[in-house]
């Protein structure tokens, strides 16, 4: 099966942590759900993105409709990957993407050292993989591997 990875992120610093990847995630079939902004379009411009619904951090409703858009796109991109730094976005699309078998991979912002992210603490139990990009992360995440920071 031909690799496909869904790049799950937040606009702002977490799209422009994902964009970091580029040398890894360019090499293989993929696509991004993000928020439209202007990081976005000038990041992205060639990249096939889709828009979730904004305000997505701790919006119920939101977060409700990201349930559906996840079932939507993951059963059309068929993707074996998703990764995600967060934030909102990322849980309805792990949760979907675990009940259709897809792997998944969390990386916890680099900004965080002394507490975890929500999204973090949401999504940890049933990830398959989690990278921190700082060693004192490791006490949030235990199971979690450092491989270093993004930017």
């Amino acid at each position: 099966m031909k690799p496909v990875i869904g790049i799950i992120t937040s606009k702002g610093g977490h799209v422009y942590q994902m964009y970091r990847l580029k040398p890894w995630w360019s090499k293989y079939d993929h696509f991004w759900v993000t928020f439209s902004g202007e990081d976005v379009a000038s990041l992205l411009k060639k990249e096939r993105v889709y828009y979730g619904y904004y305000p997505e951090t701790r919006h119920i409703y939101n977060a409700i409709r990201h349930i559906r858009l996840a079932w939507q796109i993951l059963r059309a991109e068929r993707p074996t990957l998703l990764i995600s730094c967060g934030a909102g976005i990322a849980p309805p699309f792990f949760i979907i993407g675990k009940l259709l078998g897809i792997k998944t991979v969390f990386i916890e912002v680099f900004d965080l050292v002394k507490t975890s992210s929500l999204t973090g603490r949401l999504v940890s139990p049933f990830v398959d993989h989690i990278l921190v990009q700082h060693p004192t992360q490791k006490k949030f995440y235990p199971r979690a591997k450092y491989k270093g920071a993004i930017l």
